[in-house]
């Protein structure tokens, strides 16, 4: 009697688990397919509108300026920076260099448009230890920027939001 009446408690979960899923599949549709016809893109991936930098009292900035969520990032210390995809080196002055990813974030639209018209690669003499910023990626919405730094100092990334910025803060 016991088993049967477990199967009979699952069998009534799993109809209650259906009940509800599939409801909220059908909103979630009827609300794409709402969003489509009137013109709206379903994209969800942020994309780069500008880079900008700054020399504070005790740090270099590089901010990346997003138009969208939140992305998620991940820092960390390279000996060298290479392409997204080919694995080709990006020479770029620096004796230590930094690697911050963002995803899912893009620098070009649904359509491959470029979204940022700002130089791909640039040097920032304005800064006591950021030397140089460069897109090292724009693949699969994973967007990389590499750092080059005069020396080995404390970093921290973190988000803002209104406009969403990544921001990537580097001691002098």
């Amino acid at each position: 009697m016991n088993n049967r009446f477990g199967k009979l408690a699952l069998l009534a979960l799993a109809m209650v688990a259906v009940g509800v899923v599939v409801p909220a599949a059908s909103a979630s549709t009827s609300a794409s397919t709402s969003a489509l016809s009137a013109g709206m893109s379903m994209t969800q991936t942020p994309v780069l509108t500008g880079i900008r930098s700054g020399r504070h009292a005790d740090f270099d900035r590089v901010v990346l300026d997003l138009s969208g969520h939140r992305p998620q990032f991940y820092i960390r210390c390279v000996d060298r920076l290479v392409e997204d995809g080919s694995g080709n080196p990006v020479p770029l002055p620096g004796s230590y260099f930094l690697e911050v990813r963002s995803a899912p974030a893009a620098a070009h639209d649904d359509n491959g448009n470029s979204t940022y018209t700002g130089p791909r690669k640039f040097e920032t003499p304005a800064l006591a230890n950021v030397q140089a910023v460069a897109i090292t990626g724009d693949f699969e919405a994973n967007l990389t920027v590499g750092l080059g730094l005069r020396r080995d100092s404390w970093h921290r990334v973190f988000l803002l939001d209104s406009p969403t910025r990544v921001v990537i803060d580097v001691g002098h």
